[in-house]
């Protein structure tokens, strides 16, 4: 099951992606929204509610929305790809590396990025994310995939300059409309290996970015159980896994994103996030 979060006629809805992606049913009857939702345990409803209904919508005409438009918390992990993390010099950790995003950073599917005017060091990230279906405080690792509700393609664009002011990176994460999340959901019975699972970015059509799930270095599992023992962790929750090496900022030359190009994050088996670029 796939879902996705957007707008009809200006007002946000969210719906049932139909199975080959071109279309969208409207599940705002059955629960308002894709948060109510999973704080109500209710996807499986949705399901069965929707089973066999038309699209009312295409997704190419529909505007998409951030996956979840308005989590209760967006939780970040940095360095969780060894490539990475020796791209850049950092000596290895025994803990994963946690920042946050604000809501008003995201931005949907085919939505333009935006390069803010105070820097020219706008940066990509692929990542996967997972969608918390669960809440919980203190999750055992064992336990921790029963928390999850799902998966999407995130691009954690980073401002660099603003990233390196200070050794707190808040800043240069969270510039408006730097953070893409989409184009929709996938539940995990959508992906047979999750380990397996790729996740790649591509600026114009040229791969930058390529790894696995399996590499990382701190799992999902384990990146729930520490997450949860710091904050309670609730339904619509959103946590970015991490990116692998090949970022624009350690390149040499450096590579920054510039107004008119186009990034996709693509994980594997979940869905391709696309966005131009534009200027502030």
């Amino acid at each position: 099951m796939r879902v996705a979060s957007y707008l009809v006629d200006g007002n946000p809805a969210w719906g049932m992606v139909t199975a080959d992606g071109a279309g969208l049913i409207d599940a705002t009857g059955v629960f308002p929204s894709l948060k109510a939702a999973l704080a109500a345990d209710g996807l499986v409803e949705v399901a069965r509610s929707l089973a066999g209904k038309p699209a009312d919508r295409a997704v190419a005409a529909t505007e998409l929305l951030p996956v979840l438009p308005d989590p209760d918390k967006i939780l970040c992990v940095g360095l969780n790809y060894d490539d990475h993390r020796k791209e850049g010099g950092h000596p290895e950790r025994g803990h994963p590396t946690f920042f946050t995003r604000f809501a008003n950073s995201q931005i949907g599917h085919r939505r333009p990025m935006i390069r803010p005017s105070v820097s020219d060091q706008l940066d990509y990230e692929a990542e996967l994310a997972i969608v918390i279906g669960k809440a919980g405080r203190h999750i055992p690792a064992e336990r921790a995939m029963e928390h999850v509700a799902g998966y999407a393609p995130y691009n954690d664009g980073s401002v660099r300059d603003w990233q390196r002011h200070t050794t707190q990176f808040t800043p240069g994460k969270n510039f408006v409309a730097t953070g893409g999340f989409g184009p929709w959901m996938a539940t995990p019975d959508e992906i047979a290996d999750l380990d397996a699972v790729t996740v790649e970015a591509r600026l114009n059509g040229n791969v930058m970015q390529h790894a696995t799930v399996a590499d990382m270095l701190f799992p999902i599992p384990a990146l729930i159980a520490y997450a949860s023992t710091f904050t309670e962790l609730v339904p619509g929750d959103v946590i970015a896994t991490g990116t692998p090496g090949g970022v624009g900022s350690r390149r040499d030359p450096q590579i920054w994103m510039k107004p008119g190009d186009v990034i996709e994050i693509e994980i594997g088996g979940v869905g391709i996030l696309v966005n131009e670029v534009v200027a502030e």
